[in-house]
């Protein structure tokens, strides 16, 4: 069974190693950890992101859809959450869904935003206002 101690490790695929640097690490505030010719590794609010640099497909896709692949941050305080969604407008990073609630009059419901980083891979962030709905 995983430890608090542990760390969750996820690859995701990049275009650019420098504008995978520039968004994870400048505008989100992540750690650069190493970097390599082929990847940079970050510390992702406690875990391990590993951008595996890619060949660019082509044009990109006007259609992307959050689902279903996407990978993020659920928050425990509503604080981070908040700090972090400031951050971001500060930074003027473009959102792919500004922040909304979702599941209103449920026992799940919660607020989520989601960003697109410069190689489409879709970055999601929520707070329950119930902890026990994290998972």
């Amino acid at each position: 069974m995983r430890e608090i101690s542990d760390v969750f490790h996820l690859a995701i695929p990049v275009y650019d190693l420098d504008e995978a640097e520039a968004f994870y690490g400048a505008a989100l505030g992540c750690k650069l950890a190493r970097r390599y010719a082929d990847r940079i590794t970050i510390d992702f609010f406690g875990d391990q992101l590993v951008c595996h640099l890619v060949e660019h497909p082509g044009p990109r896709d006007s259609d992307l859809s959050l689902y279903p692949r996407h990978f993020g941050v659920t928050f425990r305080e509503g604080r981070a959450f908040d700090s972090l969604y400031e951050l971001c407008v500060q930074r003027k990073i473009e959102f792919f869904a500004d922040v909304s609630s979702r599941f209103e009059g449920l026992v799940e419901v919660h607020r989520t935003f989601v960003l697109r980083d410069p190689s489409d891979n879709l970055v999601e962030f929520k707070h329950y206002a119930d902890p026990r709905m994290m998972y």
